[in-house]
């Protein structure tokens, strides 16, 4: 059996975000759908963000990982703004088409930056990362949450 890693964990997560955003979608055909699973999609993306911005990004930037590094900055201020964009956008049916458009420019967005990021971030991150950062990243997956007001490094 294949030992967890925090790779595989930041995977499984990049897809129950993507997941939260197509169950919306493929709930809002042509009329107002429930927020619930694309709030919740944008709240975990936020999250997300966070987490690797904190504590995952450093220490692989003192390794020596500084231009990935950097890409991955750029797109996540690509993402906070489509989530801002979304999240700015009516949620009545008028706002549907405008929402449906947004939210499938987000997931454009996701997989151009996720196919990059799992790949060399996360294969980088089993790599570097000790024990005991590992055990920190792991557990604020499990219970973690973003500080109010908290916004990511390139918006």
């Amino acid at each position: 059996m294949e030992q967890a890693t925090l790779g595989k964990a930041l995977e499984l997560e990049h897809r129950q975000i993507d997941g939260g955003i197509e169950s919306y979608l493929a709930a809002a055909d042509g009329e107002a759908a429930d927020p619930a699973p694309l709030r919740t999609a944008l709240a975990g993306l936020r999250r997300h963000i966070y987490l690797e911005e904190q504590f995952l990004f450093p220490p692989l930037q003192a390794a020596g990982l500084m231009g990935p590094i950097f890409v991955m900055l750029r797109e996540h201020g690509a993402l906070w703004r489509a989530m801002d964009a979304i999240e700015a956008l009516p949620s009545s049916p008028l706002g549907t088409t405008a929402i449906r458009d947004a939210c499938t420019a987000l997931l454009a967005l996701l997989d151009a930056h996720n196919s990059k990021e799992e790949p060399i971030i996360y294969t980088q991150a089993d790599k570097v990362l000790d024990a005991a950062a590992n055990a920190e990243l792991l557990d604020f997956l499990a219970q973690g949450t973003v500080p109010d007001g908290w916004v990511c490094a390139a918006v």
